[in-house]
């Protein structure tokens, strides 16, 4: 789990209630913590070209940590996902698409494509508006053959730090436009919400978008002890682990 920018561990747990989750499914949930040293406001260096790829950077030591936990403790290795928050979240595409065969699946909340900007300008112009296609590893087109990580996306639809128009490319980077999408709106209590679920010719879905309207820059369906979080929206965190359960990582012995 892969805080945001002026998060820390702590608060990220919070306010995602993950830990609740973890002790009562029994699952491990690991939160690094990026230094002030390494970043002023602590977000993750997703926008480094060093930082973006395989046993590189920040990536790597991700995906050191990662190994490091499955080697200390009982864990089922086709069993690893990865996800994140906004800076987090934008970390988490890039790791997993640098190590398809570390992760089962990944999770973008209010996040951004992989490979998306390769400066600090061309990080603040995707937030505001996305980024051109040529600029990701793989474009915002269908992946490589063998590449495609399941991938679930959360965004809200009033979000002024990352544009919507970042989930849009998220999406079309885990080949969503190659598969067959069924949509469902929901009006209730809280915010109002449309789940897109996308399957492949096999009916298995490999991809999930949901879109909250109304929703910020926040973690949806997040508890108010943590920062950027809405309480209102349906609960991310849940449809998170659901959606993983779903995808044990192939190719992979236990």
């Amino acid at each position: 789990m892969l805080h945001g920018c002026t998060q820390s561990p702590d608060d990220f747990a919070a306010g995602t209630n993950m830990n609740v989750l973890a002790e009562t499914e029994g699952f491990y949930v690991a939160y690094p913590a990026q230094s002030a040293r390494a970043n002023g406001q602590r977000c993750w260096n997703w926008f480094q070209p060093g930082d973006q790829g395989r046993e590189a950077g920040e990536a790597a030591i991700i995906a050191g940590l990662t190994r490091a936990i499955l080697d200390e403790c009982p864990i089922d290795p086709k069993r690893v996902y990865i996800a994140g928050l906004s800076a987090g979240g934008a970390a988490a595409a890039n790791i997993a698409q640098a190590y398809p065969d570390l992760y089962a699946a990944v999770g973008v909340h209010s996040g951004l494509a992989a490979g998306c900007a390769r400066d600090l300008s061309s990080a603040l112009m995707a937030m505001q508006v996305g980024a051109p296609g040529q600029n990701a590893p793989t474009g915002f087109g269908a992946p490589a053959e063998g590449l495609r990580v399941p991938t679930i996306v959360f965004h809200g639809d009033e979000d002024g730090t990352v544009s919507p128009r970042n989930a849009d490319q998220v999406l079309a980077q885990a080949g969503a436009g190659s598969l067959h999408a069924e949509s469902r709106s929901v009006h209730g209590d809280g915010r109002s919400y449309t789940r897109t679920r996308y399957a492949d010719a096999a009916g298995r879905v490999v991809v999930e978008d949901w879109r909250v309207r109304g929703l910020g820059h926040a973690w949806s369906g997040g508890s108010a002890a943590g920062s950027y979080t809405d309480p209102q929206g349906p609960d991310a965190s849940r449809a998170m682990l659901d959606f993983f359960a779903a995808h044990p990582l192939r190719g992979v012995d236990a």
